[in-house]
């Protein structure tokens, strides 16, 4: 982490530079969250959209788009944002036939990096149809009166409200971590859609809102978040997801769930 870009004074590179990317290793949160990394208790994604995607076409006219790329969360690696961002803008003056070729370039450079096989889809900005805006699925928890002063991670909120075995989706808006390199913070929304035996709702929204100070990468708070309801609820399913808002014209959305394949891919909400 010492040579992580994401803290550092940089300049914009002019030229194609597949080297500003730097990867991150998933095992260190892994462990320290008690998993094996080769028998993980869940399966899922993060969903990368990337506002900033440009480059220039044959005659030097500029080309802009939204990209989507999604990765799958057994990879080894996460890529980190900044240099993500810098590999992204390296494009800016390079010159490609079409939009196939630079898909086909995110897809090997970033596989590559990964350690695994990444999907990327490019969508020109006037395309708007194909990234619709969605309402968060399920029942809101953010009007309910709460009694909160801890703003570090605690499980001790979770509880459950009675003795039925249900099926339901939660979600707060009022999610928000920070980044543990330059401390900034990470706002999102959070859904968690469980099997199980009913749990607190307050108790639930008392624990997410209790990451207000908490230093974690995005895809981390989800396993934490994972990994918590997981140990002390009696859960038969879970999925977590959170849709993080966009920094530096990228938003990353984490999925973990015990499914072995989560049902749906994650949707764009209103904030993004």
């Amino acid at each position: 982490m010492s040579i992580n870009l994401l803290g550092m004074n940089t300049s914009y590179p002019t030229r194609y530079a597949p080297e500003l990317l730097f990867a991150i290793p998933r095992m260190a949160n892994r462990n320290r969250l008690g998993w094996d990394s080769r028998k993980l208790p869940f399966c899922g994604y993060d969903i990368w959209r990337a506002y900033e995607v440009s480059w220039l076409n044959r005659r030097g006219k500029p080309v802009a788009t939204i990209g989507e790329l999604i990765i799958p969360c057994n990879s080894p690696n996460m890529v980190e944002s900044k240099s993500f961002k810098l590999y992204l803008n390296s494009l800016n003056q390079h010159q490609f036939s079409d939009i196939t070729s630079v898909e086909s370039l995110l897809v090997s450079d970033l596989s590559q990096l990964l350690g695994t096989t990444v999907s990327v889809r490019l969508f020109p900005v006037a395309c708007r149809t194909e990234l619709n805006l969605i309402a968060p699925p399920g029942v809101c928890l953010d009007d309910l009166e709460v009694d909160i002063g801890c703003y570090t991670p605690a499980p001790q909120f979770l509880s459950h409200r009675s003795d039925r075995i249900l099926t339901e989706t939660l979600y707060t808006e009022l999610f928000r971590s920070n980044c543990p390199v330059t401390f900034q913070p990470d706002w999102g929304t959070v859904v968690i859609s469980y099997t199980g035996v009913e749990l607190d709702r307050g108790g639930l929204l008392s624990y997410l809102m209790s990451y207000r100070c908490h230093d974690g990468f995005h895809e981390d708070c989800a396993e934490q978040i994972f990994r918590d309801l997981s140990a002390n609820l009696s859960i038969q399913s879970l999925t977590v997801s959170i849709n993080f808002l966009r920094r530096g014209g990228l938003e990353i959305n984490p999925v973990r769930s015990s499914y072995e394949q989560p049902s749906t891919l994650l949707g764009r909400f209103v904030r993004q």
